[in-house]
């Protein structure tokens, strides 16, 4: 038999403020504001209630297909208020095996990351970071960077740019192992 209704609630963090208008929701908090468009998730009903502090995202006679969008529509909000409380760290080791990997990242912004001598090439590969990325060095492990943001979406598609950036072409990738991969992922919580 088909569901009536599938209904998720959220409750909204203290310090976070919660705009709506209709689908586009703007969360603002302690480190910034964030907004997101959910006009693509067919069927969702998202609404904001006040006086329990909390977001409410239903569907009504949902398949099984479209049901799951609902959980991912709140997790997606749930980031959000992740990220303008605590923020996103992402950690990035280069692996090699005989030709070191320089990794330069530029000192004023941080919004530019530079592999050399990738496989001994000489030409130098550059990926941009995209907006509210800040990449830094680590200051404990060798060949190892660190990306913080406060969205989720643009601190792993930044990782991805840097991980595509120096993938191995024309050898078998089970042998030659040379890259930058994410070793590390986590909500900044300022209690750890």
């Amino acid at each position: 038999m088909r569901l009536v209704k599938t209904e998720r609630t959220l409750d909204i963090p203290e310090g976070v403020t919660v705009k709506m208008s209709g689908r586009k929701i703007t969360v603002s908090g302690p480190r910034g504001e964030l907004k997101r468009d959910f006009n693509h998730v067919a069927k969702i009903d998202l609404h904001h209630d006040k006086e329990n502090n909390m977001i409410v995202a239903a569907m009504y006679f949902p398949t099984s297909k479209i049901t799951s969008a609902l959980r991912s529509t709140c997790s997606n909000i749930s980031n959000l208020f992740d990220g303008v409380l605590y923020g996103f760290e992402y950690k990035m080791r280069a692996v090699y095996a005989h030709f070191p990997i320089n990794i330069n990242i530029d000192e004023k912004k941080g919004d530019t990351v530079e592999i050399r001598n990738f496989l001994g090439e000489k030409r130098p590969r550059k990926c941009k970071m995209l907006p509210g990325v800040k990449a830094e060095r680590s200051s404990d492990v060798k060949d190892q960077i660190v990306l913080t943001g406060n969205d989720i979406d643009n601190v792993s598609k930044s990782c991805a740019l840097i991980h595509d950036s120096c993938l191995v072409k024309k050898k078998d990738i089970r042998k030659f192992l040379d890259g930058m991969y994410v070793s590390e992922k986590r909500v900044m919580k300022p209690d750890e």
